[in-house]
């Protein structure tokens, strides 16, 4: 797999793509067509790699970052910036992924753009609507990953507890350690 999905919400996920945001030097995680292809494929929106191109890919590439100021938004509790909620809904305006009933159960079909929309509309329904409020970024500092809270007395603070927060975790644990000794 060359992607990751610790959220469980895909256009949340998909923000995830540009990793360690605010480090010097951020992980793209879609730097060529083929990437975004086989994300579409690895988080099962499509079954097959749709052929993407340099321009699905910069469509891509701005609807991951209309989503994350929408996100910071929200976070911050400011106002929807105007030109990500324009640039969010022109893309939740086209078709969908196509989903067909077969012999063999579902089978999803589409263009690397039904893809982007079907991510979009999803991020519409999340940023419009009462689940906005479970909006948080994950606590470890080097993580810019967002996601849902959806945690028992929404008290989540790692984006997923196998990556971040088991090593914010380790590392307070070495911390104490060192501490201890000296």
């Amino acid at each position: 797999m060359d992607h990751a999905f610790p959220c469980g919400t895909l256009p949340l996920d998909f923000v995830g793509t540009l990793r360690a945001r605010r480090n010097a030097e951020p992980l793209e995680k879609l730097a060529a067509p083929a990437l975004l292809d086989s994300w579409f494929v690895e988080a099962g929106m499509l079954d097959a790699a749709p052929g993407a191109d340099e321009t699905d890919l910069a469509i891509a590439v701005d609807l991951r970052e209309a989503v994350y100021e929408l996100v910071a938004d929200r976070l911050a509790g400011r106002p929807l910036s105007p030109r990500p909620v324009a640039a969010l809904n022109r893309q939740a305006a086209g078709l969908p992924v196509a989903l067909r009933l077969g012999p063999d159960g579902t089978t999803r079909t589409g263009s690397a753009s039904q893809a982007l929309t079907s991510l979009a509309r999803e991020a519409v329904r999340i940023l419009g609507g009462d689940e906005a409020e479970l909006l948080r970024e994950c606590a470890r500092p080097e993580c810019t990953q967002v996601y849902l809270d959806r945690s028992r007395g929404h008290r989540r603070e790692w984006c997923a507890m196998a990556t971040c927060g088991n090593r914010v975790k380790a590392a307070s644990y070495r911390a104490r350690r060192q501490g201890g000794g000296a």
